[in-house]
């Protein structure tokens, strides 16, 4: 989607910048958002956050006006942006991810931010505890690192017979390394070889999973991260021609054709930041709401999938999965 279908999409409420004149006597509040994705990923999400201002009271054309900049995957892009929104004096900041988080603290400043989608914001310095914050950001977490070792058990109960491992992740995210060493260490204590694929660009995701393919019960476990995300269709094609399971972080994935998902719910979780960006333009500090972890999780499995791969998924896998795409 080019950015003029992508304005024309918004009804030309949110777009780069927004300029909207509010009512009389009623002072229009900026929102700004920094995120990693496409046009393609974010437009659903950005859908379901403007409805959930607006079920608060805030409208576009009268006492809201939102500011999107999308990163596509490039965080010195996202950095960028992050500097220009600021520099606009948005009343809160809303960022997506721990690159998103990231770029705009890198420019410093007082404005309020709510983050989604970060993980273990405290060990990496962002925040000073879940229950108190501190500084000028609050938000929701993303997965807790422990969630690999449930991709890999998700894995191996597709493919019994699994026997080696390729991580595929973004080092340029800081949550790699620490997902990265988690998987490590579970997939060393099943007996399983394990490679990590580290992936800057879409020609190292296609060279990383066609290494994948070259080992016997291979299979491939996918970071949760923008680059990765955007690059779905290239990692599902090539998993499809390798005959490689794959584990994905996102639902995203096995709507287009990936094996299993394993992850949270996006829409859900914008709708809770849409809740904390009205309270700090109702007046509320950043800093004095608890950051919310994630209790709510969802399995999607692509049986269509699994038949072409060879697989025969297990009664108690389908189970319990919340959707199962045939």
């Amino acid at each position: 989607m080019n950015r003029r279908a992508f304005v024309a999409a918004l009804g030309g409420a949110a777009a780069w910048p927004v300029a909207v004149r509010a009512q009389q006597n009623e002072r229009t509040r900026l929102v700004g958002i920094v995120a990693a994705f496409t046009e393609a990923e974010f437009l659903p999400l950005l859908a379901v956050f403007r409805d959930k201002m607006r079920e608060l009271g805030w409208v576009e054309g009268r006492n809201l006006a939102i500011d999107v900049r999308l990163g596509r995957g490039d965080f010195k892009r996202m950095s960028d942006d992050a500097g220009e929104l600021i520099a606009r004096k948005p009343d809160v900041i809303l960022a997506q991810g721990t690159p998103g988080l990231t770029a705009v603290r890198e420019h410093g400043g007082t404005v309020p931010v709510v983050f989604v989608l970060v993980a273990d914001p405290v060990r990496l310095g962002l925040i000073e505890s879940l229950a108190r914050p501190g500084g000028n950001a609050t938000g929701l977490t993303n997965f807790e690192f422990s969630i690999g070792g449930k991709w890999l058990e998700l894995l191996r109960e597709a493919s019994p017979h699994l026997a080696h491992v390729t991580f595929v992740a973004n080092p340029a995210n800081p949550n790699a390394d620490p997902f990265s060493r988690f998987i490590e260490t579970s997939a060393r204590a099943a007996g399983l070889d394990t490679v990590i694929a580290s992936v800057r660009s879409a020609t190292e995701i296609a060279l990383a999973v066609t290494n994948a393919g070259r080992h016997s019960e291979g299979g491939l476990i996918v970071a949760p991260d923008s680059l990765t995300t955007i690059h779905r269709e290239l990692i599902i094609g090539l998993a499809a021609h390798y005959r490689l399971p794959a584990v994905y972080p996102f639902r995203i994935f096995p709507m287009e054709g990936g094996l299993i998902s394993y992850g949270l719910n996006f829409p859900e979780i914008y709708r809770q930041a849409a809740v904390y960006v009205d309270r700090i333009l109702r007046g509320a500090q950043a800093s004095d709401l608890p950051v919310q972890a994630p209790n709510t999780f969802e399995l999607i499995v692509n049986t269509k999938t699994a038949k072409a791969l060879g697989l025969e998924l297990p009664n108690t896998l389908l189970a319990r999965a919340d959707e199962v795409i045939e």
